[in-house]
């Protein structure tokens, strides 16, 4: 994810100091506003994220890396691999926000393991990572988070998240496998309509069929069809999208640069790229 590289306007400045904004711990020091509105130096983002005695600076780092367009070089992400594993919770996040950025499929296994992390947005994160990295190591792992717990087992019987399993529902839309049909239509019974409208909008990608949120229907297609991937389409990431920062609202300023959606990393070039649209 790119940088933001605004062109300040003449009066920004007053805009500033009317808001009364204190500048950013990583820009202390700066002696101009353009300076203050740079990107830090990798170098500085570097030592933050390594920091051994400071959690916040080591995410705050850790994310400066992630979003920096240097972000993707082998040394950082070598280093988002070994913060997934960090002590601090934010820490893993940015980590894993990292992964989503650069990561390869051979970082499945790590973002397998954060997806059973004790902290919600640990794991809300590792399951987005999912969506942009193809493995089909990862199917089980996202099978099984897409169902709800089971409050009488004491092991990981699903997911308590809504958010979480509506992300997994989505992230199975990229694997044409028969083992995730059914998962996908039961997902549809869910309590939670973010989680049957990621579940539909995967079974339509899958299948290229749209029978709503009706399980029944989709049970009964399944059923009678023998090729049930024949009208699949390529699977589309959600995108993150950023929000403006204040000066970015001022007239012929330039927005948030925000990512642009695509298939995951490893996705099988077979299917031409196409965007599909989501179920309304």
């Amino acid at each position: 994810m790119p940088h933001r590289y605004p062109t300040l306007a003449p009066g920004l400045l007053a805009c500033i100091l009317l808001a009364g904004c204190d500048a950013p711990e990583s820009m202390r020091g700066a002696t101009s506003l353009l300076q203050m509105m740079q990107p830090p130096d990798p170098l500085v983002a570097t030592e933050m994220a390594i920091n051994p005695w400071d959690a916040d600076a080591r995410a705050r780092g850790t994310m400066l890396l992630a979003n920096g367009y240097f972000g993707g070089e082998d040394p950082y992400h070598a280093l988002y691999l070994e913060r997934a594993a960090d002590e601090d919770p934010n820490v893993r996040a940015a980590a894993l926000r990292g992964l989503s950025l650069h990561g390869q499929p051979e970082d499945v296994p790590v973002l397998i393991a954060a997806l059973e992390d004790p902290n919600t947005r640990v794991r809300l994160e590792a399951t987005r990572a999912l969506q942009r990295v193809h493995n089909p190591e990862a199917i089980d792992a996202l099978i099984l988070t897409t169902r709800r717990p089971d409050p009488g087992s004491i092991e990981r019987t699903g997911e308590p998240e809504p958010t979480i399993r509506a992300e997994a529902a989505h992230a199975l839309g990229q694997y044409a496998e028969p083992r995730v049909i059914q998962p996908l239509i039961s997902a549809l019974d869910d309590r939670f309509l973010a989680v049957n409208t990621a579940a539909r909008h995967s079974l339509t990608t899958l299948t290229g069929q749209d029978f709503g949120l009706d399980r029944k229907a989709w049970i009964e297609w399944n059923t009678a069809t023998d090729e049930p991937f024949a009208g699949q389409t390529a699977y589309i990431y959600p995108a993150f999208h950023l929000g403006k920062f204040f000066w970015e609202y001022i007239p012929f300023l330039p927005g948030p640069p925000n990512e642009t959606a695509s298939t995951p990393v490893g996705f099988p070039p077979a299917l031409e790229r196409h965007d599909t649209p989501s179920p309304g």
